[in-house]
């Protein structure tokens, strides 16, 4: 018996020390180190200064502001573009979308612009044993350019790496306006049809032009097709009744998915890319907080988001995930006040600056096109700090792939897992930039705008595009706000730098398609 017990303190002892080595108690394993579930939280249209982080007063973004300063919070963080789809295009493949003349905003009936055989961020991390979700806003094209809406439509998200899709088509303001589960319309009857067409009305189909009685909210401008809920759209559509989505619930019926989706696969690594909707057009804030902002619906539709992402991150801490799970959150572009509806934005916005002292905002060239909130947030394993290293979403993929031991690089995404885990300050030394497919340079602390014909600013929402019949040169260390054009007495900077974007534009060796496997 005295030989047992013995034996057993032995045991006791070794288990003890090989504890500790392995990490257990209050240091992470290794072996969770290796595949943390990843979630990418990606805005639509939320600007540089729309949020607290960043230095925002009037709207408060309490749960975004508890991730970004537990965080590395990024000041130079960039989307690739100052509109959705190609901001999109970008981050998951790891590809600058000018490099894909389809890559550009897209109508509700486009084809899939992404190809099935092309690498993307949810590829690679399938291939490493991760499960894959998308729940919210696509905009990438769906089908081969002829959709039947009553059917399974293939491809989809489902054909790119996504082991789960439940999304919206486009946009919230595009037909159609129904939820897509796994390639299927959620809902639909097959005895009322969907039918969509991006260039004539359905007979017999009200819309916003013709029936202003009908609305509840007012088009201002390229709004004016199908009503859905009161709402007039892009597009038009006839059919799918049941199927149709309630706007004022969407931003609920996102994060229960998405909650859903954690629920379901919190026993295998996850990676879920939550795209909100918000704050898009159209506004529609659930009545729980309409007014709570005092800046009108654009205001109260960020303060949903916020909520949103606090509940979110709720129910990762609830499932016992939050310390090993990488948050990234960023938006695709900059903002935008009147984007086609009349509902208040430019009346209520106050001292409130969506920019945060950046030049121009979505469709622009300035740093407000691009530059946008950027942090990554990991419990236990990232320390809080500021970053002022230029990083951008194309290099989402190529850094996730470092931190999953996969070999995949895509040529345009830089690996950066380093400097997104707050590691090193580095960040990239230049960047491409586009806008309604026109493109300027990064490097460094330097900024070139090419010659482009055009408004230089946008009669419709009221922006500075950034169009110019002279180059443009700024400094943003001395000139964040874009205010001296310095390319008549810089002239040898401007060729300098004018020399290495031509030449990055013109590599054929650069298309980010090789080094996929």
């Amino acid at each position: 018996m005295r030989y047992i017990k013995i034996l057993l303190s032995f045991l006791i002892i070794g288990t003890s020390i090989s504890c500790k080595e392995s990490g257990a108690g209050n240091k992470r394993p290794e072996t969770a180190i290796k595949k943390p579930n990843i979630v990418l939280i990606y805005m639509d249209d939320l600007g540089y200064g729309d949020v607290g982080f960043n230095g925002a007063t009037e709207m408060k973004t309490p749960n975004m502001d508890k991730l970004a300063n537990s965080g590395v919070r990024f000041t130079q963080g960039y989307a690739t573009s100052a509109t959705c789809t190609p901001s999109r295009y970008g981050l998951l493949t790891g590809v600058y979308p000018w490099r894909n003349t389809k890559a550009k905003i897209l109508p509700g009936t486009a084809a899939l612009i992404i190809d099935t055989t092309q690498m993307t961020l949810p590829r690679m991390l399938k291939s490493k044993g991760y499960h894959t979700g998308i729940v919210g806003k696509w905009h990438l094209g769906l089908g081969t350019g002829i959709v039947n809406w009553n059917e399974r439509i293939n491809p989809s998200p489902n054909e790119v790496g996504f082991d789960y899709s439940y999304i919206m088509a486009a946009t919230q303001d595009r037909v159609p306006t129904v939820y897509i589960k796994n390639g299927y319309v959620v809902g639909l009857d097959p005895e009322d049809p969907i039918e969509i067409n991006y260039q004539q009305n359905f007979q017999g189909q009200p819309t916003g032009l013709d029936h202003p009685e009908l609305l509840k909210m007012k088009w201002d401008h390229g709004h004016n097709n199908s009503i859905v809920n009161g709402i007039p759209r892009i597009g038009f559509m006839k059919g799918g009744e049941a199927a149709k989505w309630k706007d004022e619930d969407m931003a609920d019926h996102f994060l229960k998915e998405a909650q859903n989706y954690v629920r379901a696969h919190k026993k295998e690594p996850f990676f879920l890319y939550y795209a909100m909707q918000q704050p898009h057009v159209p506004r529609t804030p659930n009545e729980r907080f309409v007014g709570v902002s005092g800046m009108g619906p654009r205001g109260d539709v960020i303060v949903e988001a916020d909520w949103c992402v606090g509940e979110f991150v709720k129910t990762l801490e609830e499932n016992g995930l939050l310390d090993n799970t990488l948050i990234i959150f960023t938006s695709d572009n900059g903002p935008v006040l009147n984007d086609g509806y009349v509902d208040d934005a430019v009346e209520k916005i106050g001292d409130h600056t969506p920019a945060g002292g950046l030049r121009g905002g979505k469709y622009s060239l300035f740093e407000a096109g691009t530059r946008v909130p950027f942090f990554t947030y990991w419990r236990g394993t990232i320390e809080p700090s500021v970053s002022e290293a230029m990083v951008c979403q194309i290099d989402l993929l190529s850094s996730l792939a470092q931190l999953v031991d996969s070999d995949t690089r895509v040529g345009d995404s830089q690996e950066l897992l380093d400097t997104f885990l707050g590691k090193k300050s580095k960040g990239r030394d230049h960047l491409v930039i586009e806008a309604t497919s026109r493109t300027a340079f990064k490097q460094g602390d330097w900024v070139l705008i090419p010659p482009y014909k055009g408004p230089a600013v946008s009669k419709f929402v009221n922006i500075e595009t950034g169009n110019s019949s002279e180059f443009q040169l700024y400094n943003l260390k001395e000139d964040i706000a874009q205010e001296r054009n310095l390319a008549g007495t810089h002239a040898e900077k401007l060729q300098e730098i004018l020399a290495i974007f031509e030449g990055i534009k013109g590599n054929p060796d650069a298309k980010g398609m090789k080094n996929q496997n």
